[in-house]
């Protein structure tokens, strides 16, 4: 037997077989359990997203021996001479190769009698855009009042071109492109049914390959199986769809996360053995910006349908969200300037070292005679006022109330001056900044930054004055923090202040959006505030107080129920309800100082 192919063998044969185009398939549905059916409907949309293959299930739909349902048998005479192409009633029309209005003219000479064998004899036009003017004014008054036992079925890919008298006759349908999720969902399926061994990152490369094409996702299908010699392997599909490896982006985000030019470089030199598309490396790079983003800003909606969920989550920790905002910015801008570069890699390589230019922080230090720094030293470039500081990295520590804080205060500050004219000795590193991760999270200690010159002690004369626990959230209203430091900074309670040491305790919930920096930018704004140098710790945990963000909430949802009550105790509305039998909307009802 010869082989047929899976986009013919896998064509649904009723409406519950269809993947997506459920907001097509629910009218139809209802208007053929209900007999409220129209002469005419017209089926839009992409190739291979169903237009045709519901034009056909709607025939049998109509004259399945049964009866006019939604769920035709698929077994009587006319069922299955719709299957397979060869029903007398049905009339299958490709409008691109009959143009001519004297074809349209044959075509509708027999439409006053009577089907042969079924219920209604159905006219199925594919295409058909591609007719003429004059066949289209042929066609406008039998299209418009056929007779009660024919029904119209057109189907065309490209709308725009009927005219509007056409449009007005018929029920028009949009059907959509389909999601990567539908298709790779749908290939899973038929490749268990077919029991042929898959790996499910291969559907995925398929299933953004089609495009949004259901048929286009099934050929490529047939072919990969093909290339796999009867498997569908990731490695298979990237080599023959000519798509990266995914692990060289994930190489790459790493060494942006790291800002290592020297390793970004390095590892387009490695990609370039393998001869890649660099335009398709960098929409691999924004799809994997996109996730990263969803997982920094919503966790609970981590996608782990690659099998990536760990490098994603990795990714999130490492990079801020403003940074991955710019990323993705920048691969989209270096994707379109990419035709116009001196050659591919060349414009890959310059996107890429772009998004280090735009992080002076992460680059080496020019200026500090050629030494080798470490990542973890890299020297971060602060404000305007040329404050700089200097990364190192900390100690394994546990979350606790007896874990240890690092001394804020630079050791070379404790050494006395010696007398008589300073040597010209190289100034004193600042305040170092630590991070320490653990189990639970990560607790991070930030030191206030200094200039050239070594930062003065802090003594009791210069702190800051106390703050209140309870008075956190008033003093976070007035320190300016705007977007999601603001955010972190409203799920943080004032554990402690000792002195110029702010202790903060951030809801374990959303620790996923937290990094560092944004620790940092707390402790600035607290610095302005006070005018004076502090330290900052956050600690994840579960705090005792209620949050800012609690508060926040807490009160809105107050207000909404004092203006609920005030508006169902007014005596006019009352008496409005009561005369004309209304009911009060509170959906509606909105405070007045939201």
């Amino acid at each position: 037997m010869s082989y047929q192919v899976l986009a013919r063998k896998w064509r649904p044969r009723r409406f519950s077989e269809m993947v997506g185009q459920e907001h097509v398939l629910q009218a139809l549905v209802n208007a053929l359990d209900h007999d409220r059916l129209h002469h005419a409907y017209l089926f839009t949309g992409t190739r291979g997203v169903g237009k045709t293959t519901i034009a056909r299930i709607l025939a049998k739909s109509l004259n399945c021996e049964t009866g006019v349902s939604s769920e035709p048998c698929g077994t009587c005479s006319s069922c299955t001479e719709i299957a397979e192409g060869r029903s007398v009633d049905l009339l299958e029309v490709d409008a691109a190769s009959r143009t001519k209005v004297e074809d349209t003219r044959d075509l509708l000479e027999n439409v006053q009698y009577a089907p042969t064998r079924s219920r209604y004899k159905v006219y199925l036009i594919d295409e058909v855009h591609m007719l003429s003017n004059s066949s289209f004014n042929a066609l406008l008054k039998t299209l418009e009042e056929p007779p009660p036992h024919v029904k119209f079925l057109l189907a065309t890919t490209d709308p725009q071109k009927l005219p509007a008298t056409v449009l007005s006759r018929c029920l028009q349908f949009n059907l959509k492109n389909m999601v990567p999720e539908q298709i790779a969902g749908h290939l899973g399926q038929v490749l268990e049914a077919e029991m042929i061994r898959f790996e499910e990152p291969a559907l995925w490369l398929l299933g953004r390959a089609a495009d949004g094409s259901m048929r286009d996702a099934l050929s490529l299908t047939d072919q990969a199986i093909a290339f796999g010699s009867g498997s569908i392997t990731e490695a298979g599909v990237r080599s023959m769809l000519g798509t990266v490896d995914m692990s060289f982006v994930y190489q790459l985000l790493d060494a942006l996360a790291a800002g290592e030019p020297a390793t970004l470089l390095e590892t387009v030199a490695h990609m370039a053995e393998h001869a890649p598309d660099f335009e398709s490396s960098l929409e691999e790079m924004q799809s994997l910006l996109h996730r990263i983003t969803v997982a920094q800003v919503l966790p609970e909606l981590r996608d782990n349908s690659r099998g990536d969920a760990e490098r994603i989550e990795a990714l999130a920790g490492k990079l801020t969200a403003e940074d991955v905002q710019l990323f993705y910015q920048m691969a989209l801008n270096g994707k379109r300037d990419l035709p116009h570069a001196a050659d591919p890699r060349s414009g890959f390589e310059m996107t890429l070292l772009r998004m280090l230019a735009f992080r002076p922080a992460l680059l080496p230090d020019s200026g500090a005679g050629g030494s080798n720094e470490s990542s973890a030293e890299r020297s971060d470039s602060g404000s305007e006022k040329g404050v700089r500081s200097t990364f190192a990295p900390a100690e394994r520590a546990t979350v606790g109330e007896g874990a240890a804080k690092p001394d804020p205060t630079p050791a070379a500050s404790t050494e006395p001056a010696p007398a008589g004219p300073a040597p010209q000795a190289q100034p004193a590193p600042p305040a170092a900044t630590t991070s320490a991760h653990h189990e639970n999270g990560v607790r991070s200690t930030f030191a206030p930054p200094a200039a050239a010159t070594p930062a003065p002690r802090i003594d009791r004369a210069t702190a800051p004055q106390m703050v209140a626990p309870e008075d956190w959230p008033d003093l976070l209203a007035k320190l300016g923090l705007a977007g999601i430091v603001q955010n972190i900074a409203s799920h943080c309670v004032l554990q402690a202040q000792q002195g110029s040491d702010f202790q903060f305790v951030l809801d374990d919930t959303n620790l996923a959006l937290f990094n560092p920096g944004h620790a940092d930018r707390i402790r600035l704004a607290l610095q302005n505030y006070f005018d004076t140098p502090v330290s900052v710790s956050i600690e994840p945990g579960r705090p005792q107080l209620e949050t800012p963000a609690q508060r926040s909430a807490r009160r809105a949802a107050e207000r909404q129920l004092e203006a609920e009550q005030a508006i169902e105790h007014d005596p006019l509305l009352q008496q409005l309800i009561q005369r004309f039998d209304g009911e009060l909307d509170r959906a509606s009802i909105t405070p007045l100082d939201s």
